[in-house]
């Protein structure tokens, strides 16, 4: 039986973008798989007695290391933020690649806690800094130093020590260009190097906090049992800085969306699952119902979904329960069609994680295609002539086509870089000022005015010659002539419209990342929390795939 793709005019909608959620192809999940072979280290633990100084983590195979670099900071309370604005932070940290010298060292001391006003060099890969939660913190603080392990409820319901607030790469403030580093096969995957950095600062949160436990009592202090760093992952606080990326990379976004629809087209094509297989996708999805009943959200729009994802999941497992039949031929296509008909859209696709689960063979051949080298496709084909352009456009745009930009309601919002921190920003185009300073990010609104001028020009006419005098929709061109390749590169959906949501395009890049707990404080903001459950660096040599949903 051969099963189609999803259509991209369905599957690019940021209403169901916005409801994917981790699964085997998530980078943090490919990550630890790949990095599960190589030597663990702690080089540097140099902290006062208030957990205050420098640490180093590595990860070593061959001849290649990886060091993070730790810088814990005192800082008082009220210099203590997770907006993008802030100047200080509990901690910083920098990967750097290789072994630090005592120069590197005294060097990124200087440099790494000042962020986006420090200076890295072609030796660092990563930047970042983290702030405790202070309340959490303090606690396992005091009950380790007592003899106590914490309150599991207070750590269920937070989930980490510390939360990030940005991660930098490529180049950033210094940092090594990603073309220095992209034949390297050990982190091929898109964002590994980030992967690596959160997770070794969520092995330094657990040895700082033992650290200052000891010191505040050495007589009775324990250090925090290993199954409850186990179920501690790193929070990370995501903003509007993350939106645009979706947008800038059509290509590096088709793969990550290609991968899953083949993985999902693959498995529905199997005729006879295993025993095996049968038995891990349900044992994932009925441990997974603890992950979505321990989301703590003070968002109502949130509230709302989980609580409709939950209702839906618990259907659907009473479905596989007591209504079907695993023998019958190509069972995962017939699970499939079910939920499309029975389903909301967040648990179709939180479903479409879980049938991911069983199937190796089919996930690790696609995890090394997830990644693009964009420039091969960023030359417009100006050979080609506007009738071909015409035709890319109505085929591959044809709800784009249909909205009207002359309504206020299609064009209320538009995009914006703040002058102060240079990060994205969105605003109403008709109570705020800026919008001559737009940023290029309506690409419906561009694609849809594209079409109206190639409708008055000639058929014939190159694109070479239709760019002489239509240069302001090179952007919009460039983008017609991917898509033609690349079905998924594309979110068909107005991103400056009235309805839009933008924590939906959050949510897709977070879930490719391997985010758990989605926690909206608004619909352009959101707390995150990222490889809680995962094995800690000791036991990476020999870990349960399936960790996610046993935490």
């Amino acid at each position: 039986m051969l099963v189609q793709l999803r259509d991209p005019n369905v599957i690019m909608k940021l209403s169901r973008l916005g409801s994917f959620h981790q699964s085997r192809l998530s980078f943090l999940r490919s990550f630890l798989d790949e990095f599960k072979d190589w030597e663990y280290k702690n080089d540097l633990f140099n902290l006062d007695e208030e957990g205050f100084g420098t640490a180093i983590y590595s990860f070593k195979k061959k001849q290649r290391v990886y060091s993070l670099v730790c810088f814990a900071n005192k800082i008082s309370d009220n210099e203590r933020s997770d907006r993008v604005i802030a100047t200080k932070w509990d901690a910083a940290f920098t990967l750097h690649d290789g072994i630090p010298s005592k120069e590197d060292i005294e060097r990124l001391k200087n440099e790494v806690p000042k962020q986006e006003v420090g200076r890295l060099s072609y030796k660092e890969l990563t930047l970042s800094r983290a702030n405790k939660s202070v309340r959490v913190f303090n606690h396992v603080v005091d009950s380790l130093s007592k003899g106590q392990q914490p309150d599991l409820d207070l750590l269920t319901k937070v989930g980490y020590l510390y939360r990030t607030t940005a991660v930098y790469g490529s180049g950033k403030f210094g940092l090594a260009d990603r073309i220095r580093l992209k034949n390297r096969e050990e982190i091929n995957g898109p964002f590994r190097l980030e992967m690596m950095l959160v997770y070794l600062v969520r092995q330094f949160t657990f040895d700082q906090v033992n650290h200052v436990a000891k010191f505040k009592n050495p007589k009775t202090a324990v250090k925090l049992d290993k199954n409850i760093c186990k179920n501690l992952g790193i929070g990370n606080s995501t903003g509007l800085g993350m939106a645009p990326f979706i947008v800038n990379h059509p290509t590096l976004l088709n793969n990550w969306i290609m991968s899953r629809e083949i993985a999902l087209k693959e498995i529905r094509e199997i005729k006879e699952a295993s025993n095996q297989e049968i038995k891990i996708f349900k044992e994932s999805l009925i441990s997974s119902i603890k992950n979505i009943t321990s989301w703590n959200t003070d968002s109502e729009y949130q509230q709302k979904k989980i609580n409709s994802l939950l209702k839906n999941v618990q259907k659907f497992l009473n479905f596989i329960e007591k209504e079907f039949n695993f023998e019958i031929d190509y069972p995962f296509n017939e699970i499939y069609l079910w939920l499309e008909q029975n389903a909301c859209e967040e648990c179709i696709e939180y479903v479409v994680s879980m049938m991911l689960e069983p199937f190796d063979r089919i996930i690790k051949p696609l995890i090394s295609k997830m990644s693009s080298d964009e420039d091969q496709y960023f030359t417009i084909p100006t050979h080609r002539t506007v009738e071909d352009l015409r035709n890319i456009i109505e085929n591959r745009y044809p709800d784009i086509l249909k909205i009207n930009f002359e309504k206020q309601e299609n064009q209320k919002n538009f995009w914006f870089i703040s002058k102060n921190k240079e990060e994205p920003r969105y605003a109403d185009r008709f109570e705020e000022n800026g919008s001559e300073l737009e940023q290029p990010l309506a690409i419906a609104r561009d694609i849809k005015k594209l079409h109206e001028v190639l409708l008055i020009s000639k058929n014939s006419l190159t694109i070479d010659k239709f760019l002489i005098e239509n240069s302001d929709l090179r952007h919009v061109v460039r983008r017609a002539f991917i898509i033609e390749k690349f079905p998924y590169s594309e979110i068909q959906d107005n991103t400056i419209g009235k309805e839009v949501i933008p924590i939906d395009m959050l949510r897709l890049k977070l879930s490719f990342f391997g985010a758990l707990k989605f926690d909206p404080r608004s619909d352009k903001w959101l707390r995150i929390c990222m490889f809680q459950g995962a094995p800690l660096p000791t036991d990476l040599k020999n870990f349960d795939q399936q960790w996610v949903y046993n935490s």
